[in-house]
């Protein structure tokens, strides 16, 4: 009874079930396809940002790297300012000293030298007696013209006596007329013939005279090419040797270049020292006597002679020396630059500057050189940025970066 009136429960219950079954299958897939598409969107964001992330890295790296090429590309440079100085009123040059006459003394005839009485060093006065040489060609030769020079004057006494004797047969009416005149020519020729044989006789006596060679003025023999038996040739030629060198020492030239823009220093007359380094706290007074009136158009400077009297002889020919001169300055105060902020290029000196983080080459005028600074007159100011060691292939509108200011 219970079985058969339970049953119909239990089917519906079954069939309830089975229902509600089949009505949460459609749901709990739904739910399953949700879930894996949040799943995939999850994951593909996932993905995404690390994609993305990527991306970005490699961007910024090449950011970077513009950033870095930039930066290398510009010039790194140490820059320093022109420096201001007292203008001094001492122009100093270099030069060397040069003796007043300075000449060299070859042979007027051939033959061997017989014997030397100067050496180096000697001091000899003019016309003191250097050498002596034997030329037994040119005795030879003035012995066999004296004798012509008889010759002819025996001929032409004959030639006198005849044309006198027919000058005087003429007059008696003796002999013709052309007979005299040839008489009288004949005379004449004999007179040109002992005139020509004299007048070599007087060239060879003045040949022999140069046997002996005497020194032409006061000097020092700075040198001596020649010794005893020695092949003396005449004259100044490529053939010729040059028997000794003499040189006037009691006063010496010098001979400066001064700077166009110091040129009224040098004036004719001015006073001059003298300084040398052998001779450490001493001066040596000398006078500005010359300049040559015109600039130097490749070195713009003004060349000028300094004369200083050295009685003793205490200063030596070809000596290095600094000559001052004093000047007014057309102020009281320079501008001196180093010499490593300086470019020589083709079209004329230029210093190096930086200006707006740019650098900039400008033409500068330069006064007196100091060494490690040169004095500029013009192109450059006291607060200009001077380029350290530029580059020779700087260019102005370079961009430059400063490191530090020196």
């Amino acid at each position: 009874m219970n079985q058969s009136e339970t049953s119909p429960v239990n089917e519906t219950s079954a069939t309830t079930h089975t229902e509600e079954l089949r009505l949460e299958s459609p749901r709990s897939g739904l739910r399953t396809i949700g879930l894996l598409l949040v799943m995939l969107l999850a994951i593909g964001a996932v993905l995404g940002w690390f994609v993305y992330q990527g991306i970005s890295a490699r961007v910024l790296a090449a950011k970077a790297l513009v950033v870095e090429t930039d930066k290398g590309s510009v010039l790194t440079v140490s820059v320093t300012h022109p420096k201001v100085i007292q203008a001094a009123q001492d122009l100093v040059l270099p030069g060397n000293t040069q003796p007043l006459i300075d000449a060299p003394i070859y042979a007027r005839t051939d033959g061997y030298l017989k014997k030397w009485y100067a050496d180096i060093g000697a001091h000899v006065h003019a016309g003191e007696l250097l050498a002596e040489i034997e030329t037994p060609e040119t005795d030879q030769q003035l012995v066999q013209a004296k004798a012509n020079l008889e010759a002819a004057k025996a001929s032409l006494g004959l030639a006198q006596v005849t044309a006198k004797r027919l000058m005087n047969l003429q007059k008696d009416g003796a002999i013709a007329m052309q007979d005299m005149d040839n008489a009288v020519a004949d005379m004449n020729a004999k007179q040109a013939a002992v005139n020509a044989a004299s007048a070599n006789v007087n060239r060879l006596q003045e040949l022999q005279s140069f046997e002996k060679v005497y020194a032409p003025f006061d000097g020092v023999v700075t040198a001596r090419n020649t010794d005893i038996g020695a092949l003396i040739a005449a004259g100044s030629t490529n053939s010729a040797k040059e028997l000794f060198h003499i040189a006037s020492t009691r006063k010496l030239r010098v001979y400066v270049s001064v700077p166009e823009q110091y040129e009224q220093a040098a004036k004719n007359g001015t006073p001059a020292r003298l300084t040398l380094g052998e001779f450490p706290g001493r001066t040596f007074p000398g006078t500005v006597v010359r300049n040559s009136g015109s600039i130097d158009m490749a070195s713009r400077t003004l060349l000028v002679e300094v004369d200083v009297d050295n009685p003793t002889g205490e200063l030596l020919t070809g000596a290095y020396v600094s000559v001052h001169l004093k000047f007014s300055g057309p102020s009281a105060t320079a501008l001196t630059i180093p010499v490593a902020t300086v470019m020589f290029r083709s079209e004329g000196i230029r210093a190096a500057l930086v200006r707006d983080g740019k650098a900039v080459l400008v033409p500068i005028t330069i006064g007196r050189d100091l060494g490690d600074a040169l004095e500029v007159l013009a192109g450059v100011r006291p607060q200009d940025s001077l380029i350290l060691n530029p580059p020779d292939s700087l260019i102005s509108g370079t961009p430059v970066k400063l490191t530090k200011t020196l």
